[in-house]
């Protein structure tokens, strides 16, 4: 029995990552085991991995039963590394006959902006190494949102919008919450996305957050750059309060990200203007 070792976190659940796993089975009996790696936050800021890995847990759980259906043995887990180190690990321990790795296509792919599938080749020489690129959107329809907003994301505009989004369809929320340089703001940061996240899973809205570099645009660019992001909501307090609009933050993130960026303004009680 042949073991296939898969690296995949996002697209684990993607029918072209399937099907090759599928063809493989069709050749001869083989034991697949996926690790899903969480990706870590920049810069020591703080992740609330309980989203994060409760989504990689429920899309791994969906491929293993997935598998288990056509007869193939498989397990999985999700782990708190990088997907190279994940890589490596993997390898010592397991002593697989073959390595897959699956990311999204090259323009919405973190993994690949960062170099990880070459990086993870060499790790895995002499080993067959497939790389799968699943469309996960063409897929499945579903649209990854970034959020950015601080003291604005409580604010009722947001959430409505947020609310009305996801009534739209099938979509996952990232908020991040840019901390900010006033006394005491990382906790107030804290607090009012753990209140937001908490009111949005209580409505069955898929939303995660982080509390993120303190420059709105750094933090969103790294976002990116490590995510598989679709369209953007930026969150801030009128003209007249908001440092991020005098900065001309959603005209900079829509030249520089290629990506669509909605505006929504709130006028909540301030803190610090933002």
């Amino acid at each position: 029995m042949r073991t296939v070792l898969v690296i995949a976190n996002e697209t684990v659940a993607g029918q072209s990552l399937l099907q090759a796993l599928e063809r493989r089975a069709a050749e001869g009996e083989i034991r697949v085991t996926v690790i899903c790696p969480i990706n870590q936050p920049r810069e020591g800021y703080v992740v609330y991995e309980d989203t994060r890995r409760a989504a990689a847990g429920r899309r791994l759980e969906k491929t293993l039963n997935l598998l288990r259906e056509e007869g193939i043995s498989a397990h999985g887990l999700v782990v708190d590394a990088a997907p190279v180190d994940a890589l490596r690990d993997a390898i010592a321990q397991l002593q697989p006959d073959e390595v897959i790795v699956s990311t999204h296509p090259q323009q919405r792919s973190g993994w690949l902006r960062r170099n990880y599938v070459d990086q993870m080749r060499r790790v895995a020489e002499p080993l067959p190494f497939e790389h799968v690129v699943v469309d996960v959107e063409a897929e499945t329809g579903q649209h990854n949102v970034l959020v950015v907003a601080n003291e604005t994301v409580v604010g009722a505009e947001l959430l409505e919008k947020i609310r009305q989004r996801a009534a739209q369809g099938n979509v996952s929320f990232l908020i991040i919450s840019p901390q900010g340089d006033a006394h005491g703001s990382y906790d107030d940061a804290e607090r009012r996305l753990r209140r937001v996240l908490g009111e949005l899973r209580g409505e069955g809205i898929d939303a995660h957050g982080q509390v993120s570099h303190p420059d709105p645009y750094t933090a969103a660019m790294e976002t990116i750059n490590d995510e598989r992001v679709d369209e953007i909501i930026v969150s801030t307090f009128p003209q007249a309060r908001s440092g991020w609009l005098r900065r001309d933050l959603i005209e900079r993130l829509r030249k520089d990200s290629g990506l669509p960026v909605e505006h929504i303004v709130s006028d909540v009680p301030s803190e610090v203007s933002t």
